[in-house]
């Protein structure tokens, strides 16, 4: 579950992290109140979960409260990726001496919270890995222990050599890998950690994932996601309790599994296609969840071609098809759709796709193959 910016600055700020005062708005009225409060020159910015919000005219300088309204008119309401805004931080500009990212991920190749920090901030951290890999300094934390003082001070001289300012930069990094633990995250990051002309250093911006897993546990944490800044589908698949992530692709995929689901998507993309969607129906042997697997996908009208690749261990594979078939009764499918069943109960799959004029395959590669041709053929 992303945050917005404004719940993340709240988690960071709670925990001593040096940051600017602001406020959230969701009309104009709002946002010149606070643009008032603050006084002086303030940034508008969209609380949307989307990249590139500067870029879409989503954050904006605003020297005068009336200026802060006018801007958040124009933002509020404005479509960032096909994401509405709903909501707008104001907070004050800042004059800026340096710019550095720093940041924590869990990393599954260590099994433990992973530093990542550079002195090239204020751009994304992909970018620099893929043009400047040299200038990102990386550290495993061993969770028995937690980042160390050491640690902390030895990540904190790759960014500044104003030692005050290494002091500084240090207890923030101990303050962020407290947030990261204490809210179950799987992403915290601050970009840009910025330094001041008065050699002051202060975190401009904040981002924070948590992992689902936390929530159930935490209903202070599930009380902050925003369905409203989330793509519907997901929103839907949510609901329904499928895992669904929505790709760029044109070949819909429904498998049981995340492993599985992941071999389909990279053996699409070998055959030359392009997966439209993560779609994990689970193990569960409920019909119900085909049909709402399938109205999920049929409603993206970049799909081409649905596959189903379903191996049946726990998932008995004649509930699958008796789910695709009520699905086709209930609404009209206009892509073709692919079907790959084997494993358990598959012979009385096969009668039951027979039985309404389907062919169902046992052959992965095989599916894939007829999957992206169909797609290609659509184009």
């Amino acid at each position: 579950m992303n945050l917005h910016e404004y719940q993340a600055r709240e988690l960071l700020k709670a925990a001593g992290v040096p940051m600017f005062d602001g406020g959230v708005a969701a009309t104009p009225a709002e946002a010149e109140a606070i643009a008032a409060r603050l006084g002086g020159t303030v940034v508008v910015k969209a609380q949307v979960h989307a990249g590139g919000r500067g870029k879409a005219g989503g954050v904006k300088l605003a020297a005068t409260p009336a200026e802060a309204r006018d801007h958040a008119s124009r933002i509020l309401g404005m479509t960032i990726k096909g994401l509405i805004v709903q909501k707008v931080l104001v907070v004050p500009a800042a004059e800026i001496a340096s710019e550095s990212y720093v940041g924590l991920i869990m990393d599954r190749e260590s099994q433990r919270p992973l530093f990542m920090v550079s002195p090239a901030g204020g751009i994304d951290i992909e970018e620099v890995a893929a043009k400047t890999p040299e200038k990102i300094h990386r550290l495993a934390v061993d969770p028995r222990y937690g980042l160390l003082g050491h640690q902390a001070l030895g990540l904190a001289l790759t960014l500044y050599k104003n030692f005050d300012q290494v002091k500084t930069a240090a207890r923030i990094m101990e303050q962020l890998y407290r947030v990261f633990v204490a809210n179950g995250a799987s992403l915290a990051e601050i970009n840009p950690l910025a330094t001041t002309p008065d050699g002051k250093v202060i975190a401009l911006d904040a981002k924070i994932s948590i992992d689902d897993n936390e929530l159930d546990r935490r209903a202070d944490l599930a009380a902050l996601r925003d369905e409203t800044a989330e793509a519907p589908s997901e929103v839907e698949a949510r609901r329904a309790n499928l895992t669904f992530i929505k790709l760029e692709g044109n070949v819909g995929c429904v498998v049981n599994g995340a492993g599985l689901a992941m071999a389909t998507m990279d053996l699409v993309k070998y055959y030359g296609g392009e997966p439209a969607n993560f779609l994990d129906i689970g193990g569960s042997s409920n019909p119900e969840k085909v049909v709402n697997a399938l109205k999920i996908i049929t409603a993206d009208p970049a799909v081409k071609v649905i596959l189903f690749n379903i191996f049946g261990g726990i998932t008995r594979t004649d509930d699958v098809a008796n789910g695709i078939v009520t699905a086709t009764r209930q609404f009209k499918v206009e892509v073709p759709i692919v079907i790959r069943l084997t494993g358990t109960n598959e012979q009385e799959a096969v009668k039951i796709l027979q039985g309404v004029g389907m062919k169902a395959l046992n052959d992965m590669d095989e599916a894939v193959k007829q999957a992206v041709a169909l797609a290609k053929e659509a184009k």
